[in-house]
């Protein structure tokens, strides 16, 4: 690609993230697990698949959060895997406590 064409795609993408509505890469990390769980408003899911649609970056970071939840959870439902005895159980319970809240 040449200087210009990036500088043009630069311009253009600069535009789209100044658009009403549009979220930035930081505040699309706040809505991820709310986006996965389904608990976006449907104005707040079209803002955020606005975003995904014009950043790159976003999908590949949203794909690889998806596949590493997918791991985590696959992790966690195996019976052969059980908690290490050395974690503590307030740890545990916080971790818990964040889950529900």
């Amino acid at each position: 690609m040449t200087a210009s064409k990036k500088t043009i795609k630069r311009r253009i993408h600069g535009v789209m993230f100044k658009l009403p509505l549009m979220i930035t890469c930081n505040e699309f990390e706040d809505f991820i697990l709310a986006y996965l769980e389904d608990e976006l408003s449907s104005r707040e899911r079209a803002i955020f698949k606005m975003h995904l649609s014009v950043c790159r970056e976003c999908r590949e970071y949203l794909k690889a959060y998806e596949a590493s939840m997918e791991l985590t959870k696959a992790t966690m439902t195996s019976e052969e895997t059980a908690l290490p005895e050395s974690v503590p159980e307030d740890l545990v319970a916080a971790v818990l406590a964040a889950r529900k809240g």
